[in-house]
């Protein structure tokens, strides 16, 4: 299991603290810091079963002055996401098979209960 981490987002402070609580191995994916290739984010997406687009984080500041009513590629999404991880939502918690955007918490435990 991998959480894509913002140690900044409550959120995401309170997907890993929940995951920690309930001893759910996992391994936690700094992606600010350590940004994420365009084909771990093709990777990604194909076990959320979406779309670039769909992991935008739309209230950015960045994606409302740049890229906001652009009609983009999938690959150029990917592309940008890879170059702008700020602008993934978060968290993400994923397996070898699947995963979701827990977001809200109650995402993520119905996500445990059926793995």
């Amino acid at each position: 299991m991998k959480i894509l981490h913002n140690n900044r987002c409550g959120k995401s402070r309170t997907a890993l603290a929940y995951l920690q609580e309930n001893n759910i191995a996992h391994e936690v994916v700094y992606y600010l810091q350590d940004t994420l290739s365009e084909s771990a984010i093709k990777d990604m997406l194909d076990k959320l079963g979406l779309k670039a687009l769909d992991i935008v984080r739309k209230n950015e500041a960045l994606y409302i002055s740049t890229f906001k009513g652009k009609d983009l590629s999938e690959d150029a999404w990917i592309r940008i996401l890879h170059e702008n991880p700020i602008l993934i939502e978060r968290p993400i918690v994923y397996n070898d098979k699947t995963g979701i955007i827990a977001r809200p918490i109650e995402n993520l435990y119905s996500f445990l209960k059926n793995v």
